[in-house]
């Protein structure tokens, strides 16, 4: 953690560039920014890739559309650097939002390519564009925040998870190429002055969330009448963090780029930080799904009369989950004056609802 003075910055009449804005969170942040800063330029890019269902991504963009704003959206790619080049060359962005990426635990076992591509290549072009972006007399990137995971923690078992722990066994490609991201941005911002700052977010859920999250894979299955499998026999224990708790840490964070000064060794510091964002209250998997099928039935999704126990499979865990993951975020507290608050039941309610309406039920 850097220690110093932090600038401030304001985000009105600022340029803003979010990637993966047809995304879960990229689409969310993308709302709150044209919603809270009318004169902020919000560039959102996104490559609409079919990893899920590209018609709930053309949704969440045609909701961002009747905001209005100061928004433009570009379909391209991160890991195509010409692209990044020119699209940097184009708008000279004050803030990078780096949330593009290829999600999924399981998913990255069977295709390592899609990960190296867009989390490893796609990131790197990232951290160049914001390098150059500083060439001539351009005024360069402000402060780039990127997306890091929970999954770098791996199955480590001291809890909570903090910022200082050691984090070099990870148990998925796709928390080595998060933990990757990591270094990358470290190297940056000491090689180049680059202000960087990583997020590791805690199993995020909510409306209009990814299906491929156990939340609405669970919610598909049963209303197709399928059995849901439960993993390590239901043993297991997730940080779930409300989607408005994530945004609201970003947008905070995004305001406030680490700066280099004089840490407590007298060293120079490097203009770089990390937080977790997690809601801090571990909850059962059993308990969760408990809670999902009560509002499920609250909300009309599944009638009163379901029979969860006959749609039920306890199961081996599969490679690459971890027993638990709980988020140590006094960091984020500390220095954004913000706790991620929202409890699950509020949440798995507003997504029930939103479920509802979505699929027209």
């Amino acid at each position: 953690m850097v220690i110093g003075d932090i600038m401030k910055i304001d985000l009105n009449g600022k340029t803003v560039l979010v990637t993966g804005a047809a995304g879960f969170i990229g689409s969310y942040l993308v709302k709150r920014l044209l919603a809270e800063y009318s004169t902020c330029v919000v560039v959102g890019l996104d490559n609409l890739n079919d990893y899920y269902e590209v018609s709930l991504k053309e949704w969440r963009l045609e909701q961002i559309e009747k905001l209005g704003g100061q928004w433009t959206f570009i379909k391209g790619d991160i890991a195509d650097k010409a692209f990044v080049e020119e699209l940097f060359g184009q708008y000279q962005f004050d803030v990078v939002v780096n949330l593009a990426a290829q999600a999924g635990v399981r998913y990255s076992i069977q295709n390592p390519d899609a990960y190296i591509q867009a989390n490893i290549i796609g990131f790197y072009n990232i951290l160049e564009a914001c390098r150059h972006s500083y060439d001539g007399v351009a005024k360069g990137v402000q402060h780039l925040v990127y997306a890091s995971s929970s999954s770098v923690y791996g199955n480590q078992q001291k809890v909570p998870y903090s910022i200082e722990d050691n984090v070099d066994n990870p148990v998925s490609l796709y928390a080595a190429t998060k933990k990757s991201n990591e270094l990358l941005a470290h190297a940056y911002a000491k090689l180049y002055g680059i202000p960087c700052t990583g997020l590791r977010f805690f199993t995020v859920y909510g409306p209009a969330g990814r299906p491929d999250m156990a939340y609405f894979g669970f919610t598909n299955k049963l209303r197709r009448g399928e059995k849901i499998q439960i993993f390590n026999y239901g043993n297991c224990k997730r940080d779930f963090t409300y989607i408005d708790d994530i945004v609201e840490g970003v947008v905070r964070v995004m305001q406030k780029p680490p700066v280099s000064g004089l840490g407590v060794s007298g060293k120079c510091e490097v203009p770089y930080a990390l937080y977790n964002i997690g809601n801090s209250q571990p909850e059962n998997l059993l308990d969760f799904v408990d809670i999902l099928l009560q509002e499920l039935v609250r909300a009309g999704v599944l009638p009163e009369d379901y029979d969860f126990e006959a749609h039920k499979e306890l199961v081996a865990a599969q490679p690459g989950d971890v027993a638990q993951t709980f988020a140590d975020a006094s960091a984020l507290e500390r220095d954004f004056c913000f706790k991620p608050h929202t409890s699950l039941r509020d949440g798995l309610r507003k997504f029930a609802e939103w479920y509802k309406e979505y699929y027209k039920i």
